[in-house]
């Protein structure tokens, strides 16, 4: 099991940025991606995007693409998002996820086994 533990949520007005940290222990060595999710009141929680802890590789939801950037520092056990040119839509508790492998489709929450507590990001317009 992967212990997952976020920062770096905050209030920002529209057209700011704020970059979200996301740090792993126990197991990381376990980690194939690592994930960032949101939900907002009332909706669903919504994948964002991925990285793959190996190789780096990253995947982006459209709604977020050219926006935000995930990257990760495998020598600090960290994820993080790079969130710039907030929407005021962007508001939401962001969670960070990780899986030991491909277990179905990256944009479904059920697929990732562990979970941080989240981090509220609030954008005023």
């Amino acid at each position: 099991q992967v212990q997952l533990v976020e920062s770096g949520g905050g209030l920002v007005q529209a057209g700011g940025s704020l970059r979200l940290s996301c740090a792993a222990s126990g197991r990381p060595l376990s980690i194939y991606t690592m994930a960032w999710f949101r939900q907002a009141p009332g909706k669903e929680r919504e994948f964002v995007a991925d990285i793959t802890w190996s190789g780096g590789s990253t995947y982006h939801a459209d709604s977020v693409k050219g926006r935000f950037t995930i990257s990760r520092d495998r020598a600090k056990n960290t994820a993080y998002l790079q969130m710039n040119n907030l929407k005021p839509e962007d508001t939401a508790v962001y969670y960070c996820a990780a899986r030991s492998g491909v277990f179905g489709s990256r944009l479904n929450a059920a697929n990732y086994a562990d979970w941080g507590q989240g981090t509220q990001v609030t954008v005023s317009s």
